[in-house]
């Protein structure tokens, strides 16, 4: 990745906006012809932007902003969610990059301060969760990840499987 090209910082509550965009088109990219059309149809900028404004001050949310300073991906992290993972204390709950800049080594250096986030609250294990159709999914088994269960979700009234990706031991990724 070309450090002088992109800049990997913590979100402030002015990035909701750029985030949120990023999420959309991202979600739109990435799940076409895996979530039904018409639940990635109506999905908007305002409610990410909501979102965003809503989650950025609890921490964990960092951005990824190209020299003319525009957020082209985001990641998310804390401390594991749903309580069904023995031995999995932290999480990493979004990592999101516009199409045209994947495969640049960003999504790597979007995962370092979540993980370096999650060592500074005393989590050493993570887990992430990634629907099996993402094609993505291969980005966490290059990061070291085990599958370690496969669970049922809904989106947009269609059934699809998630996995659930585990580290027991995230001191040593990076």
């Amino acid at each position: 990745m070309d450090k002088g090209f992109i800049k990997i910082r913590k979100a402030i509550l002015t990035d909701a906006k750029g985030i949120a965009k990023v999420h959309v088109d991202s979600w739109k990219t990435t799940y076409a012809n895996i979530v039904p059309d018409e639940y990635l149809n109506k999905l908007s900028y305002e409610s990410r932007e909501q979102m965003w404004t809503n989650a950025i001050p609890y921490g964990g949310v960092y951005v990824a902003e190209n020299n003319e300073g525009l957020i082209v991906g985001f990641s998310k992290g804390g401390k594991e969610r749903s309580g069904n993972y023995n031995g999995y204390d932290g999480e990493l709950y979004a990592i999101y990059i516009l199409k045209e800049y994947q495969g640049r080594g960003i999504g790597t250096a979007l995962v370092k301060p979540v993980i370096d986030e999650l060592k500074g609250m005393g989590l050493t294990s993570m887990v992430v969760l990634v629907l099996e159709e993402n094609t993505s999914r291969k980005f966490y088994e290059l990061l070291g990840g085990k599958r370690i269960d496969t669970v049922e979700v809904e989106i947009g009234g269609k059934k699809l499987s998630e996995l659930v990706y585990g580290w027991n031991d995230i001191r040593n990724i990076f």
